[in-house]
């Protein structure tokens, strides 16, 4: 989850290779800086992105297909950059771990180059995996709970046996928003007991938005040219906008889900962040199918969808990328905007941007009223929580340190208090604990109330009846000051909609306010990623409004004269 919804109205140089080992994966149960991740950063120094950590996933296998370029350089260039501004300089602790294996895998795919075997279509690419996806390899996976380090997990998730097999190197896993926001009413996005904070590469005191924090940071920071985040609502949209990246949340099913920290069996959701959605298209499509018997939902995934996004047609049309926007007919709901001015002034210049590259702009719609959808969204999400996190924890067995429900989870909090909840407490894991199972009224009833407002009399009903290609909105509000003591306080996004109804949506970058970014987010019907994949990369191109991050301490106040 991005927040608790209750709160929102709810490396090539010689000595590299021992970079791993000198990480936090030489230890992975200590924290990511002897500050636990809150103490000021340092003062920031210019850190550009060059020709490897700002490339694209296409310039990286160029570059590794000609021999300019290695899969061992790569890496090190990247596991040098993390090192340089994760645990010394700004200090944005969005990796929790490194993999001690990363130069060892990526010196196996350059012999298998070599050979003339790469294995798949990220062969040699590095990627930052969040750290509630199951890897079964020597690092841990925690959600960024003390609970879960007692040993890494025994296997990999489906996603991550799909990522080995089409060639990519794991670099290491994200922080994330601990046990992905659904413990406290209170809690600041980007923290974890065991990470810490998470900083915005942008402005550092600025937050950068969760659970996927780590993941979108690290992505934005030039730390890998991919990243997977995971959503129920928000997680994946609302990091990616507010550190100016592109995110992708899938419909429910084109992405398996088994061996992944749950929250949700009917919204949760892995998906690609990326600099650029043409590479975050690719990582979408090299991850979508085959079916996973383990998640039931990836049965139900449309063939067409798979079969187009394996042809990364919503990125390689017959004209340039704008052509994407020719005759799109493309719905404006005006009750999800008017929560900042500058994002509104930022909308109406995207609005005439995309008019003016041929789309057709069906505006001033609405999508109604949110506060019912989210009271019911909660109550799922907290029978859910307590179904699926006992599911999990058995799938686990031992490494789960001997936990199996969320009981125990909430024991051993309670037992250390000082480490797990020096800033906000379990209220929501409380809540949960008191639910019933998923054969209760009460979780039938929220259920069916979440589809028929999200879905049936809402998404459904406004693409349906103005035959609409999708919807647009704002992303995101500027990033807001951490705030440690007293929580997030978010003042404006989009992502409840699509995240109940279990819809595809696409955030791509729309400017910034004061150098914090805007994201623009496009939203569709279930199985339409490659038409949004389209529209995406048609309004990237006529506005490339991706800003780079800056590492500022903090917003500096316009200087001005009488």
């Amino acid at each position: 989850m991005a927040r608790e919804l209750g709160r929102r109205g709810f490396l090539s140089r010689a000595g590299a290779s021992t970079l791993a080992a000198a990480s936090v994966g030489a230890d992975p149960r200590r924290r990511a800086s002897g500050d636990g991740g809150t103490g000021s950063p340092q003062a920031p120094e210019p850190q550009p992105l060059d020709e490897v950590t700002g490339a694209t996933v296409a310039e990286l296998l160029a570059a590794l297909g000609s021999g300019a370029l290695t899969a061992v350089g790569i890496a090190r260039r990247l596991l040098e950059r993390i090192d340089r501004l994760d645990r010394r300089g700004p200090r944005l602790h969005a990796v929790i771990e490194l993999n001690p294996d990363a130069l060892d895998i990526a010196a196996r795919c350059d012999a298998e180059r070599r050979a003339g075997r790469p294995t798949g279509p990220l062969h040699g690419i590095p990627i930052l995996v969040k750290d509630n996806i199951d890897t079964g390899d020597r690092m841990q996976t925690s959600a960024g709970s003390l609970a879960l380090t007692g040993g890494p997990a025994p296997r990999d998730a489906f996603i991550v046996a799909r990522l080995r097999a089409s060639g990519a190197v794991v670099l290491g896993k994200t922080n994330l928003s601990e046990w992905a926001n659904l413990r406290s009413t209170r809690s600041t996005s980007g923290w974890s007991a065991r990470g810490g904070l998470t900083r915005n590469p942008h402005v550092l005191d600025r937050n950068p938005s969760g659970s996927s924090s780590g993941t979108a940071a690290g992505v934005a920071a030039g730390y890998a040219p991919l990243g997977i985040g995971t959503e129920t609502d928000g997680s994946i949209i609302s990091p990616a906008g507010v550190c100016g990246i592109v995110g992708i949340k899938p419909t429910v099913g084109l992405w398996s889900r088994s061996g992944i920290v749950p929250i949700s069996a009917s919204q949760d959701t892995p998906g690609p962040m990326a600099r650029t959605v043409g590479d975050a298209a690719l990582l979408l499509a090299a991850l979508a199918g085959p079916a996973d018997p383990e998640d039931v939902a990836t049965l139900a995934a449309s063939a067409a969808c798979r079969a187009a996004l394996a042809r990364h047609d919503g990125t390689r049309a017959a004209g340039p990328p704008e052509a994407g926007l020719v005759g799109a007919r493309l719905g404006v709901p005006r009750d999800l905007a008017g929560f900042h001015p500058a994002v509104d002034a930022a909308l109406e210049r995207a609005l005439e941007a995309m008019k003016d590259a041929g789309a057709v702009i069906v505006d001033h719609l609405a999508l109604g009223p949110t506060a019912r959808l989210e009271e019911a969204e909660m109550e799922v999400l907290l029978h859910e929580l307590k179904d699926g996190l006992s599911r999990y924890l058995a799938r686990r067995g031992s490494s789960a340190g001997g936990l199996g429900s969320l009981a125990d989870v909430m024991a051993f909090n309670a037992r250390e208090r000082a480490r797990e909840m020096p800033w906000f407490g379990q209220e929501l894991f409380e809540r949960a604990q008191t639910k019933g199972d998923l054969t209760a009224g009460a979780y039938r009833a929220a259920r069916a109330r979440c589809l028929a407002l999200a879905r049936t009399r809402g998404l459904d009903a406004l693409l349906a009846s103005h035959r609409l290609d999708a919807l647009i909105c704002p992303s995101n509000a500027p990033a807001w000051l951490t705030d440690l003591e007293n929580g997030d306080h978010v003042t404006g996004g989009n992502t409840t909609f699509a995240a109940v109804a279990g819809y595809p949506s696409v955030t791509v970058p729309m400017g910034a306010a004061h150098g914090l970014p805007l994201g623009l987010s496009f939203v569709g019907a279930a199985w339409t990623e490659p038409r949004l994949i389209a529209l995406a990369a048609g309004f990237e191109a006529i506005t490339r409004a991706r800003v780079p991050p800056r590492f500022l301490a903090t917003l500096v106040e316009p200087a001005w004269e009488d």
